[in-house]
């Protein structure tokens, strides 16, 4: 009888859990430290319908710029490769974010290697989660977050969730300020358990997602 109790009551805590990670936006706690501030940043929806965190400048007009200079997204902070995701699979990652995320750009205004008065400077980072403070456990690959879905717990399957946390900044070359800052928390593919390889194909589509919606931003709805 007691067994069972406890059973009922890990069951109860770990829904509880779940439903305090289950927001689509990145919590503060998640936040990595990439952008300077992140105080002003207000829930929006992305052009795809996804919601995000979002600050623009009141007086940013895109017509004041006629370049972007683009540099590469990081890891921030440097990732640690594990057993389920390796280095390689870390660099293929963040190549194809690179790659569609350039192209995106280039769609909106031309890339140059160096800025001038009515230039943009862009920077983007594939973040990490801080996993100390989620409440909950799951086993945590930087820069993405292995969330234990709290489904069959006590049969020892479980589901894995996979998300990609995402902050960037468009800079006013002139100003050296910010006048668009983005953060996001993407749901990747789920993964049978713990021991499923996390591949590229895992975050494809929610990189993908990202990259439609840096062509199909609009300004205007701040």
């Amino acid at each position: 009888m007691q067994s069972k109790t406890f059973v009922k009551f890990a069951t109860v805590v770990s829904m509880l859990a779940l439903t305090g990670c289950a927001s689509k936006l990145a919590q503060p706690e998640q936040y990595s430290g990439f952008l300077k501030n992140y105080s002003d940043l207000k829930e929006a929806e992305s052009a795809s319908g996804k919601s995000e965190l979002r600050w623009i400048d009141p007086n940013y007009n895109p017509a004041n710029y006629d370049s972007i200079v683009f540099n590469p997204i990081i890891y921030y902070p440097v990732p640690k490769p594990d057993t389920q995701i390796g280095q390689d699979v870390l660099d293929k990652i963040r190549n194809y974010t690179n790659d569609q995320l350039k192209q995106s750009l280039v769609e909106r205004k031309p890339l140059v290697t160096t800025a001038g008065p009515r230039s943009l400077i862009f920077r983007g980072a594939i973040t990490a989660v801080d996993s100390s403070k989620e409440g909950m456990q799951f086993y945590e690959i930087l820069p993405v977050a292995m969330i234990v879905a709290g489904t069959e717990v006590a049969t020892g399957h479980r589901t894995m969730n996979t998300h990609l946390y995402f902050e960037a900044e468009m800079i006013d070359a002139q100003t050296g300020k910010p006048v668009i800052k983005v953060v996001r928390k993407n749901d990747g593919e789920d993964l049978a358990n713990e021991r499923t390889p996390l591949t590229v194909e895992t975050l494809k589509k929610v990189i993908d997602d990202m990259a439609v919606d840096a062509v199909k931003f609009d300004p205007t709805q701040k």
